[in-house]
Order: C-alpha cells, then structure tokens, then sequence
C-alpha cells in the first residue's frame, strides 16, 4: 500500500487533473485505473484504502462515478475549490472535443463519407457495449437472487418497455427489504458495522445541497423568465435534469431510457443518429454520458428560433453539460463528509447491489435496441412496441465490423480507440463495394 504524500499544492492539483481529463479514454473502467495509476501508485496523495472507500462511495451516486470520484479526490486535497477545480477539468477536454464534433455532424450527418464512417463506427461499438454487459455481469452477478433481477429487468424493458426509472426504483426497493430480512440472497454479511463515533455534518450538506441546487438550476430560471415552458431548451433541460437523478450504473444504464425519450417521445434525433452519438462519445475521453451534449445540441440546432441554428444547437450543448454534470458536485460536496456512514450502512448498500444487478438488465436491452438499429435496415412492430428485425435487411458489412470488433475488445482485449479507428476505415471501405 502506498502511504500518502506531502499534501499537493493546489497548482500541482490543477497540473495533474487536467493531464488526467486529457488521458481519460476508455470509459469509467480505463478512467478509474487511469485516477488509480496516478494517484495513488505515482504520487501517492491517497492511499489505496481511501481510493477503494471513496470509489464505492461514488458507486452509490447517481451519475457517472469517474468523475464522481475525481471530484472528492479533489475535495480531499483542497476542499470544495480542489473538487471543483478537478471536476471540471475532468469533463472540459472531452466536453470541448465532442461539442467540435457536434457541430460537424450537424453539418455533414447527410454526406455519404460520413455515413460510411459511422457504419463502422456504429458496430465496433455495438461490440464495446457487450463487453460492457459481461463485464458488470461478471462484478454484479454473484448469487441467484441477483441473476434473476437481472433477467427480469431486462424482460420488463425489452418486452414491455418498462420506463427505466420504475426498473430502478423498484430494484431499489427489493433490495432494501432483502439487505434488512434475507441478506444472503445479495451475498451481504447479516451485520453491519457500527457507525464511527463523530458528529454528524447535517450543517455542511445542507448549505452544500442549497447552494448546489441554487446554481443547478440557475440556467433553467434563465431559459424560463425568457423563452418560456414550449421553449425546446427548457425541455432539454428538464429531461436532462431528470436524468441526471436516475443515472445510476453509468451511461450505459440510462442510454436505453435516453434514446427511447429522445427519439421516439421527443423526436429530437433518429435512432440512427442516436447510435451515431454513441459512437462519438465512445471515441473521445472524459465520461460517455457525454452523450448526452450531442443529443442536446441537435435538439436545439434543429428548433433554433429565436437563434440561429449554430447559436441554439451550441446552447442546447451547454445547458445539456450544465444539467448532466452540476448535480455531480452537488452529490459530492453534501455527501462526502458522510462517506464512512454510508460504508456501513447496510439497507442502503442491499438496495444499491440489486440496482446494480438490475442494471445489467438494463444494459443488456440497450444491447439488444442497438444491435437492431445497427444490423438491420427493418424491424417490424409484432406486439405493443415490440419489434422485431426484418431478416432480410441485414447489413451484412456491420455484421462483419462488429464481428471482428468483438473478437477485438472481448476475445483479444484490445483498445477500444485503434478498434474504433480500424472500424471506421473498414465502414468506408466496405461502404464502397
């Protein structure tokens, strides 16, 4: 274990987080062994206790842990300016690279190169979220009560199309009875530790949550006073808003959700272009529900009034950021202080465990909608809004991309950014057969 260094001023903590917001590719998995790697093994500013307490810690936060994580490191170093300071940095290069982005879709989505870029794109990343899929199966997955909340998350959103915020409050609440009667069905110890013997920080979270909440919603007041309610910004900012509270178990958990509202409630994109979005954020660092700028930037660019599209699409961008990731300091700064009461408190982690596993459901229907958006030309509707794909519309050059991209990044292991990249030449040169 390495002991922690001298305290880092904050100049050095400035050096470091930005270095670490420009390295981190590779979603939540790379981004935490990045933080690990440097932190911890290089500099020594927390030791590897304090790393695993507060990365759980994170994992029982809605939104995305990495950054979650980054920001209390911070916090711990140079209270709340440190976890602003590495928050922010966290998220600003991946911010500022998929905003560029963006906007070069919004202008050439329709040109036949780009297309044929996407298609490769599209089905290497169809390959990363399975792996993603075994992944958390395999940490997630450790006894039979566990497996079937999986099993019947994913049946409730694959063939029902349960909304995805009934999926995980009802996991939660499941798991909250069984941490309290039967602890063994989650493979939780049936005692709790007790809570440390210190004063309970209620004065801090509370200014911490008022102030927190203040500046969340700052921009939503703004859009309100000026544009009003039918305002396309407004609704971007609410539905974000509202997402930003249920994204428990990373982006991958919320995508299902993000894109059946945004595509077929919202008509901001098409599915197609919401597996484009994807694609993106899979290929720039910072966290991948990033996403979620480029679902907001097209949702503006194509409403613009009273803007122009490139100063509405840019808006869009902004207030999506600004909705997804401010409630990330908020969760952080009130809750911190309480993180070894949370670590032992033990109907909080049952609830917490079977959301995870239901996660993996979840997960696992996003693959499924993907797969058929990416595969198939055709899916016809067979019962309610379930779908089926017409067999005859397989596009066999993304069933070959995404073949070799799986045996890529699940059978060899590889990076998932050369995958992507080789992907996307193979989608323009299959493109022109």
């Amino acid at each position: 274990m390495t002991a922690p260094s001298a305290h880092p001023d904050f100049g050095e903590l400035l050096r470091v987080s930005a270095r670490i917001g420009c390295l981190s590719f590779g979603g939540p998995a790379g981004q935490i062994a990045l933080m690990h790697r440097e932190l911890v093994e290089e500099l020594g500013w927390i030791s590897e206790d304090q790393y695993l307490h507060a990365l759980n810690f994170c994992h029982l936060l809605p939104g995305p842990e990495a950054q979650q994580l980054a920001i209390w490191i911070g916090w711990k170093m140079h209270g709340v300016r440190g976890g602003l300071a590495a928050g922010l940095l966290f998220v600003l290069p991946g911010a500022l690279v998929i905003l560029g982005l963006s906007m070069l879709y919004g202008a050439a989505a329709h040109l036949a190169w780009f297309a044929a870029l996407f298609l490769g794109i599209k089905a290497a990343v169809l390959a990363i979220v399975v792996q993603a899929v075994l992944r958390l199966a395999g940490r997630a997955l450790g006894t039979g009560f566990r497996k079937g909340a999986a099993v019947v998350s994913f049946l409730a959103l694959f063939l029902f199309n349960a909304p995805f915020p009934l999926v995980v409050i009802g996991a939660a609440a499941v798991g909250w009875i069984a941490a309290r009667y039967r602890p063994a069905l989650l493979g939780l110890k049936g005692e709790a530790a007790s809570p440390p013997d210190t004063p309970r920080p209620w004065g801090y979270s509370f200014r911490a949550v008022l102030i927190g909440a203040l500046v969340w919603a700052a921009p939503m007041a703004a859009v309100f006073a000026l544009l009003g309610r039918n305002h396309v910004l407004w609704r971007v900012g609410v539905f974000f808003s509202k997402l930003a509270v249920v994204t428990f178990g990373g982006a991958y958990a919320v995508l299902a959700y993000m894109a059946q509202q945004a595509v077929s409630a919202q008509h901001w994109l098409s599915a197609t272009e919401m597996a484009d979005g994807l694609g993106l954020a899979e290929t720039t660092p910072g966290p991948l529900i990033m996403v979620t700028q480029f679902v907001g930037y097209l949702a503006a660019f194509r409403s613009p009034a009273p803007f122009t599209p490139l100063v509405a699409g840019l808006l869009g961008a902004g207030l999506t950021t600004w909705v997804t990731f401010a409630p990330c300091f908020l969760w952080v700064f009130a809750l911190a202080p309480w993180i070894e009461r949370l670590e032992r408190a033990q109907l909080l982690k049952g609830a917490l465990a079977l959301v995870t596993s239901a996660i993996v459901g979840v997960i696992a229907n996003l693959s499924a909608w993907f797969a058929l958006q990416v595969l198939f030309h055709d899916l016809r509707v067979v019962w309610g809004s379930f779908s089926l794909p017409v067999l005859a519309s397989f596009d066999w050059r993304a069933g070959l991309i995404a073949a070799l991209s799986a045996w890529a990044v699940i059978g060899r292991k590889w990076n998932v950014i050369p995958v992507l990249a080789a992907a996307a030449a193979g989608g323009w040169l299959l493109s022109q057969v």
